[in-house]
């Protein structure tokens, strides 16, 4: 019996436009810092990384923004580890107060469902806060397996990270296809040997990807770009 086709995909900018409270909470530690809050555009290029990037990013551009008006910048008031906790404190419970799957995204499960497909998220978010934003829009029992930033020894873009979701999920390399939106995806699906579908509707740009062959314009089209991928 041939391996099941596996569609493996991205959260944050590829599944849920998570942007708004991401950015909500990272302005929330900012706060608790004293220092300047950052905009949701700002914090857009920040994502992808998993949350310690993401707040090490946030934290450069909002010291650099007080250095740039004061001419000096505080020292944090705790360690780059409890700015991560105290930022999950805040998250989780709220991860979809204000995100939405992004428009399409669940009829393009159900089709892929349909078409035979199995399916599995790999995202540098946190597996329980990503199972938690999967059971909040009733979407657990669509996935296979969830691969969370802390669910293996490594996360993207370290392959391991991708292949030890596609094996929880029963599937090969050689039969999925990894679906995302900035260069830990598309890192990951190369180390992999896995076709890679750029979601044009992300956080991210085609070049930051290298200008993928298969991009999709919207989470509508990755059914039909899928099937072309792997036929069954």
């Amino acid at each position: 019996m041939s391996a099941v086709r596996l569609a493996v995909f991205d959260m944050d900018g590829t599944l849920l436009d998570s942007l708004p409270d991401l950015a909500a909470c990272c302005r929330d530690i900012l706060e608790q810092c004293g220092l300047p809050l950052l905009s949701d555009t700002q914090v857009r290029t920040m994502i992808g990384s998993g949350v310690q990037v993401l707040l090490e990013r946030a934290f450069k551009a909002s010291m650099d923004m007080q250095q740039a008006v004061t001419g000096h910048v505080p020292d944090l008031p705790f360690s780059t580890e409890e700015a991560v906790s105290r930022f999950m404190e805040v998250y989780t419970p709220r991860a979809t107060r204000l995100s939405r799957l992004f428009p399409g995204t669940e009829e393009a499960l159900l089709d892929l469902r349909a078409q035979g497909w199995a399916l599995a998220v790999c995202t540098n978010k946190p597996e329980h806060a990503a199972r938690r934003i999967l059971a909040d829009f009733k979407l657990t029992d669509l996935f296979a397996a969830v691969g969370g930033g802390d669910s293996f020894v490594a996360r993207k873009p370290d392959v391991r990270h991708l292949l030890g979701t596609i094996v929880q999920a029963g599937g090969t390399p050689e039969k999925s296809v990894m679906v995302g939106d900035m260069p830990p995806d598309y890192l990951a699906a190369q180390a992999a040997g896995c076709p890679f579908v750029f979601a044009c509707w992300g956080y991210g740009t085609a070049q930051q990807v290298r200008n993928p062959r298969l991009q999709a314009a919207t989470m509508r089209d990755v059914p039909a770009l899928l099937a072309r991928c792997i036929p069954s």
